[in-house]
């Protein structure tokens, strides 16, 4: 069986190959670590609370959830419900897991494949955490987010009715609580339990293994569909599968409409009649069941013999069932297959994959060109060069590699019931010549190898490809323009090279002065189309840093940004301008992606107070250091004092009062109080300029006698006019006693 791999930068050089297991280190949310405060509350010996996910209303939701909920909730640890309560068992049944109050089958369903494949449920659940040994009242489980494992921390104050019943998810067994804890925690990643209310069981199976996921829709499943899923059953892949969409409400035929499934076992059985397939799904309620062909009570067994009626017959209704593979295509909608390797459908079977990811993002008004039919902007898309390369034992009989493209878009909210999914697709075009950007013309000119890209509102696409050695392009995009969204690329092959096609240096963006001399129209007219050059440059510049800042920037924050930096009010930034602008907006962007350690892409306010007191790097800002180098260049010049440059111009950062900071979080935070990056830069600007401001009125106020100005003695005047060598000495008479005033 093939494993998938992952090179990175070394291991090229090297030939070495990495698992994906040990690709990178789990990254911490909201900056807690588990082992640590496991530590901090053994040597307190106090039960550890998670503030950054209380034990409240607010973690639950805050909308149609809150109504459902039972009339009095509260949290309660496992050592309040049960006198021994477990939290994992050597022998945990796929058939444990109860639905609570949330809509969140979808994740039950992948749960319960989850538990077929012990390896992947030990990565996402670490098996060593109990309520006995060292118990401090906190658990971690960990789950892969776009590219990266996150490691969630979790207290086990669990919501509960008056009764003291789990709300939520529940094992059938009272004193488990794996269960209940994953869901608190999964409820974290999402924002909140009521964030997990509908969606798809192809996006928790992605999340529990990082594996590559494919949709197949049942009406148009092709027609060796069982094939595909033994060799998904066979290789340990997950499978998941819903009813037609609507309200969740039991069918005739015993299903669950809007409803998600897991698929847990196929069977090939002979029966009097001729061979027979079954497919064993799942319910997550743990109850109600198919009623037709192959159910418990159906006649169908009978056509069996008695040992395998036996093996497979079910004596009582626990949530699991049998149905035939023609009733499974007629009666659900798509089947989700996750895998670790790409092998579900080439059979390559003894192979490895490589697998190579890039981070993108589709920006209004530069790289979100919509889709092929959006002419004038498709070819503004993120395009990236694929070459495909000769397989060393590429059979004689085939030319052509097997290429899986995978494309996510990443969720732009903490809130995940707020990131509205857009349609998304995927093109790939052969080309010949140039690494640089492919134009427009190319495009009008020359149809993908995929002649009609399917959008489609998931938050994941796949598409599969055979693919003859060369060079390609892939155009990842959304289904109209301006739509905007990060996004991952994955592609898995046998052999290639992944890389991001760059702009081409001569037709790219120049360093030149920025400025409308359009001088027939009016006043606004002209500093609209300025700003709006401004935005380009910000969003398509090819400058250095480039690939660490990609934020697209509204048109009222670039006017926030030229009225902080336009002193001059000339309505233009030189090169020398923008350049230090730039390398300012990317020393932002590294402190913003610091201090956003949930990678929400929010600042709190104790987040902005940290922020704004990090120490400035070594290297300055630009424009801080030009600013900051004419004052010096003065007071050296004029040699009055004798101040240390190291010491007057120190790289502390700025602090803010608590007060300052409230009304600074309500000057630039939204109705939740929370700072995103175009805000932080026009916040920083602020502040940097006023602190700027203050040092220059320091310095003059140290160098001026009367607060008027700044005064050369005589005797300092002559000396600096003799040392100037466009003075003849002539000029100065001995005895010479006129006075020099310099203002």
């Amino acid at each position: 069986m093939p494993r998938l791999t992952f090179k990175t930068k070394q291991a090229k050089k090297s030939g070495q190959i990495l698992r994906t297991e040990t690709f990178k280190k789990s990254i911490r949310i909201q900056n807690q670590d588990y082992q640590t405060l496991v530590e901090k509350h053994l040597k307190c010996k106090n039960l550890f609370e998670d503030d950054a996910f209380p034990a409240d209303l607010t973690s639950i939701g805050s909308e149609n959830l809150l109504q459902n909920l039972p009339p009095c909730v509260t949290w309660k640890r496992p050592h309040e419900l049960v006198k021994n309560p477990q939290f994992f068992a050597d022998n945990v049944s796929r058939f444990k897991l109860h639905q609570g109050l949330t809509q969140n089958c979808w994740i039950l369903a992948a749960l319960s494949s989850l538990t077929l494949n012990k390896d992947i449920l030990t990565k996402v659940v670490p098996q060593n955490q109990s309520f006995q040994k060292n118990y401090t009242g906190i658990f971690h489980f960990k789950f892969w987010r776009f590219g990266e494992w996150i490691d969630v921390v979790v207290d086990d104050r669990l919501p509960v009715d008056e009764n003291g019943k789990l709300i939520f998810v529940s094992c059938a067994k009272n004193n488990l609580f794996w269960g209940a804890l994953l869901e608190k925690a999964y409820a974290k990643l999402c924002g909140s339990y009521e964030d997990m209310q509908i969606g798809e069981v192809s996006e928790a199976l992605v999340d529990f293994t990082g594996g590559v996921n494919i949709t197949i829709t049942l009406s148009k499943a092709p027609a060796d569909l069982w094939n595909i899923m033994l060799r998904a059953a066979n290789s340990g892949s997950l499978m998941g599968c819903q009813t037609h969409s609507g309200p969740e409400m039991i069918m005739e035929n015993g299903l669950v409409a809007g409803h998600a499934y897991a698929v847990t076992g196929i069977r090939k059985v002979t029966s009097k009649l001729g061979a027979e397939y079954l497919v064993r799904l799942r319910n997550p309620w743990g109850k109600v069941e198919w009623n037709g062909n192959w159910s418990r009570r159906s006649q169908k067994w009978e056509q069996l013999s008695f040992k395998e009626r036996l093996l497979l017959q079910k004596a009582r209704e626990d949530g699991e069932f049998w149905i035939s593979n023609e009733d499974f295509k007629d009666n659900f909608v798509e089947l989700a297959i996750c895998k670790l390797t790409p092998d579900l459908i080439s059979q390559e079977y003894g192979k490895q994959w490589m697998l190579s990811m890039q981070s993108g993002k589709w920006s209004s008004g530069s790289t979100a060109g919509g889709g092929r039919h959006c002419t004038e902007s498709y070819w503004r898309n993120p395009q990236y060069r694929l070459k495909t390369l000769n397989e060393d034992d590429m059979e004689k009989n085939t030319d052509s590699s097997h290429v899986l493209i995978s494309l996510i878009q990443k969720q732009n909210h903490k809130h995940r019931n707020q990131s509205p999914l857009l349609f998304i697709g995927v093109s790939i075009f052969q080309f010949q010549g140039t690494q640089s950007r492919l134009p427009k013309s190319f495009f009008v000119n020359h149809k993908p190898i995929n002649n009609k890209c399917v959008y489609a509102n998931h938050r994941e696409v796949t598409q599969y490809f055979h693919l003859e050695p060369g060079s390609y392009v892939i155009v990842p995009s959304t289904s109209t323009v301006d739509k905007e969204s990060e996004f991952l690329l994955r592609v898995f092959s046998r052999k290639h090279i992944l890389e991001e096609q760059s702009e081409n240096p001569n037709t790219g963006v120049c360093w030149m002065k920025i400025a409308d001399k359009q001088e027939d129209k009016i006043w606004e007219n002209v500093f609209a189309k300025f700003f709006g050059k401004l935005q380009t440059l910000l969003s398509k510049g090819t400058w250095p840093g480039a690939k660490l800042f990609a934020t697209p920037f509204s048109l009222d924050t670039c006017k926030v940004i030229m009225a902080q930096l336009d002193l001059n009010t000339s309505g233009t930034l030189n090169m020398d301008e923008f350049q230090n602008l730039w390398e300012r907006l990317i020393s932002y962007k590294e402190i913003f992606q610091r201090r956003d350690i949930n990678r929400s892409g929010y600042l709190t306010m104790i987040d902005l107070q940290a922020a704004t007191e990090e120490k400035e790097p070594t290297k300055h800002n630009g424009l801080a250091v030009y600013r900051r180098n004419v004052l010096f260049k003065l007071r050296n010049c004029l040699n009055l004092c004798t101040i240390d440059r190291s010491s007057f111009f120190s790289n502390q950062g700025i602090t803010l009062s608590h007060q300052f900071s409230n009304l600074m979080i309500l000057r630039y935070g939204n109705s939740s109080l929370e700072v995103d990056y175009e805000n932080f830069v026009c916040f920083m600007l602020r502040m940097e300029i006023n602190r700027e401001v203050q040092i220059s009125l320091e310095l003059f106020q140290n160098l001026s006698h009367d607060g008027k100005g700044i005064y050369l003695r005589e005797a300092e005047c002559i000396a600096r006019l003799r040392s100037d060598p466009r003075v003849q000495p002539a000029s100065f008479k001995a005895g010479q006693d006129a006075e020099a005033t310099a203002h």
